[in-house]
């Protein structure tokens, strides 16, 4: 089959020989888009990262394709109904960084819980001194989970040796687990108006878009910490950054933001598509927050890890040789048939 893998980086590339046997394959750095979806008409086989758009537009140009590899647990760069009438099956890899996640979860509040932005600057800028400096300890706080999924698990696992206490809102409650790792749940207006610290582990969908907005806000606890390591749609970034001014917020460290890819290719705000497609106002709001003294901010590298880059690309190789050899696994298609 004719395989083009995109998003991929010039050290990934060796791990994709195992699929030159029977294929041929082509690698690409680039995102997959409209603007050169022409160029690989004949594709029967994609594999993308995030920041490709699987969209109406990417389809038309590949009438040959039959399966979208994405290489990501979420798939909300992908249009996921079109691909069901088409008949393109997509999958993608379910799980990869349970523990990656949660550990960077704990770097950004560590970050904020220690001022440790402003501490190295300070000290790299010759002024070693500790005054104005005061963080917080992380025991015997109340850490809000929102979304119990794999990562959700490894946040609440991580937080007990820090020795928080951890309360859960998930459509699933699971009392078992929350009998062996010690932590309760409980509505999810009551884990906003209890969290000292509150994070998120849930996938980007129509219910969940803007699930943090000026409401939610007030309901929190005034200066909580707010941690995002899921989807930059979770939140209402414009009702954060007000949050965030009045103090009811009194910090966030965000892995992910609203526009991302468009902070990264900014180029594209003269493209009349764009400006269709996306809300500038988000944009503007996301370099507000890049910065904010009190927001803590990295470019959606929760994951980005030797050892979970390795178990992405291997179970994206896995995706693919079962689709070709006509045993597909990890196909989340009909999700939303």
């Amino acid at each position: 089959m004719k395989i083009i893998v995109f998003e991929l980086e010039p050290h990934e590339a060796p791990a994709f020989d195992a699929l030159d046997a029977q294929n041929e394959i082509i690698l690409v750095k680039e995102p997959l888009r409209s603007a050169n979806a022409p160029s690989f008409s004949d594709a029967e086989i994609v594999s993308t990262f995030i920041y490709s758009e699987i969209d109406r537009g990417v389809l038309d140009e590949l009438p040959a394709l039959k399966l979208v590899a994405t290489r990501s647990t979420g798939f909300d760069h992908i249009d996921i109904d079109l691909c069901a009438e088409r008949g393109i099956a997509v999958s993608n890899v379910p799980t990869y960084g349970e523990n990656t996640v949660a550990e960077h979860v704990f770097a950004l509040l560590l970050t904020i819980s220690h001022r440790m932005l402003e501490a190295v600057d300070r000290a790299q800028n010759g002024e070693f001194s500790p005054l104005g400096l005061q963080g917080f300890d992380l025991a015997g706080k109340t850490l809000g989970v929102l979304g119990v999924g794999s990562i959700g698990r490894n946040v609440i696992r991580i937080a007990g040796g820090f020795e928080m206490k951890v309360v859960a809102c998930d459509l699933r409650p699971d009392e078992k687990l929350a009998q062996r790792l010690g932590f309760r749940y409980a509505p999810f207006d009551d884990v906003l108006g209890a969290a000292d610290v509150l994070t998120l582990h849930l996938p980007a969908t129509p219910e969940t878009n803007k699930l943090l907005s000026h409401k939610e806000f007030s309901r929190m606890k005034d200066g909580a910490v707010l941690i995002n390591t899921a989807r930059g749609d979770l939140i209402d970034v414009q009702a954060l950054i007000e949050a965030l001014r009045r103090g009811k917020v009194a910090a966030a460290g965000l892995d992910v933001l609203p526009d991302e890819p468009m902070i990264r290719e900014e180029a594209e705000l003269i493209c009349s598509v764009f400006c269709n497609k996306h809300d500038l106002r988000n944009l503007v709001a996301d370099h507000i927050l890049l910065r904010m003294p009190n927001v803590v901010v990295t470019p959606h590298s929760a994951f980005n890890t030797r050892e979970a880059i390795g178990r992405i690309i291997d179970t994206t190789i896995e995706n693919i040789m079962s689709f070709v050899d006509g045993q597909p696994r990890n196909v989340v298609t009909a999700l939303r048939r």
